[in-house]
């Protein structure tokens, strides 16, 4: 099976030794996304600016793979602050339709450059 870097310049470049994601045969596995804007700066303001950010940047990934959110079968959501948990369900859960992925959501002590919140995704591509 072929594995193959996928990137995009519409999304953070990766902060360390990793790829935005990795397709391997059907399967698109994303690195996980913090709130940085694509020129690499954290974006400013609270938990609901940080979300819309980390979404965008898994969508700008996830297109960059030819696909997008309705392909995605599984999240994770790390978040430094559960009480702020219903805030990011509610804009993750504008990313999704008909079936949602399954997810797990955690909390952490830290995340990288102070974010308050990163997700990762699997997504299944069309075969082809």
């Amino acid at each position: 099976m072929a594995i193959e870097a996928v990137a995009t310049t519409d999304a953070p470049a990766a902060i360390g030794p990793y790829s935005q994601a990795v397709r391997a045969g059907n399967l698109l596995f994303c690195s996980g996304q913090i709130p940085l804007r694509p020129d690499g700066l954290l974006v400013e303001g609270g938990i609901a600016a940080q979300t819309r950010q980390v979404m965008a940047n898994l969508e700008a990934v996830i297109r960059a793979a030819g696909a997008d959110f309705s392909q995605v079968v599984k999240t994770t959501i790390y978040l430094t602050d559960m009480a702020e948990f219903s805030q990011v369900n509610e804009i993750y859960a504008a990313s999704f339709s008909a079936v949602p992925p399954a997810r797990v959501t955690v909390e952490v002590a830290a995340l990288p450059r102070g974010a308050r919140v990163e997700i990762d995704a699997i997504v299944a591509l069309d075969a082809g």
